[in-house]
């Protein structure tokens, strides 16, 4: 089980924005271009029933159907609480796109769903999946965004097949400070401001990994149990002190009170950091064959043993 890395602006207004992208290694996109159309309005526009200008592009329900081959089975890339997401290539111009069917039992009003287009289509950052466009077609409700060829974060942490490589302790440390940065984007760049909504509940698990947060804070108590926050999949290849840094990020993050919190900012100082880290596996296995064979001649000594990955860590 992973830790959970959020951080606190309570005095902004929040707002609530689903698609991340995690880091550009996992979810690039191999098109980012930003398709205009003469359609739009703005918050205050819509009161008085005015228009303005949205940056994204109008798309019919005609056109998005074709696009997902009529939503077959096939096409499907997941499913969430607000609706499903397929896999489509749109006629007009040959892109690949990720459309998001939103569910209807709960739709919004129109004047409130083009509310929420016009804020995402001014949401660009390289660490945010960048929305194309839209559909307001009868009581339809699709939103178009760049397609993401490699998934999402989640494709590439649970349930691997077995022909599928785990992501290695550096590779995740990219991907963390990545996330941050787009979080950082959202909560203090974008205005108004967007809070993100990271999964701490696992309605699959049971018992204590059921909440993320009230299983991982007894261990932040105990250091004799910080290994057993670490993704046992990795194996043991990660650098003991990195592990430790990262837990006390995510350790900072969980605090009961909001004011006890690092603000956004300084999570990603300290993931930029422990990202510009670089950890060599086959260093830490030359270091220990090195132990190994001083101690068996009987030539250990203090100097080995301190240099030693565990023991930088307890310094």
């Amino acid at each position: 089980m992973g830790c959970l890395f959020c951080s606190d602006k309570s005095k902004k207004k929040p707002n609530f924005q689903q698609n991340k992208k995690p880091e550009d290694q996992i979810s690039s996109a191999q098109d980012k271009s930003k398709v205009n159309s003469g359609v739009g309005l703005n918050k205050e526009a819509l009161k008085d029933g005015g228009s303005t200008h949205i940056a994204a592009h109008t798309f019919t329900f005609r056109e998005l159907a074709a696009a997902a081959k009529n939503f077959r089975a096939d096409c499907l890339l997941g499913e969430g609480g607000f609706g499903r997401v397929y896999r489509g290539r749109l006629e007009s111009t040959n892109q690949v796109v990720a459309i998001k069917q939103l569910d209807r039992n709960g739709l919004q009003g129109n004047r409130e769903f083009l509310v929420e287009v016009l804020m995402l289509s001014l949401l660009h950052h390289p660490n945010l999946v960048n929305l194309i466009g839209y559909c307001a077609d009868g009581d339809q409700r699709l939103l178009v965004y760049e397609y993401m060829p490699l998934g999402s974060l989640e494709d590439h942490l649970h349930d691997l097949p077995p022909d599928k490589q785990q992501l290695d302790w550096n590779t995740r440390m990219k991907i963390a400070a990545g996330a941050a940065k787009g979080l950082e984007y959202l909560h203090d760049k974008a205005s108004p401001p967007v809070i993100y909504r990271r999964k701490a509940i696992d309605h699959a698990k049971t018992g204590c990994e059921h909440n993320l947060v009230a299983w991982a804070r007894p261990l932040f108590k105990d250091r004799r149990k910080f290994g057993q926050m670490a993704d046992p999949m990795l194996e043991g290849q990660y650098p003991v002190r990195g592990l430790y840094q990262a837990l006390a990020v995510a350790a900072m993050c969980v605090q009961e009170q909001p004011t006890m919190r690092p603000v956004i900012a300084d999570v990603v100082t300290a993931l930029t950091y422990l990202a510009s880290q670089r950890y060599d596996p086959r260093a830490r296995s030359r270091s220990r064959s090195q132990s190994q064979s001083q101690s068996q001649s009987g030539s250990s000594t203090p100097r080995t043993q301190r240099n030693s990955d565990a023991a930088n860590a307890l310094r």
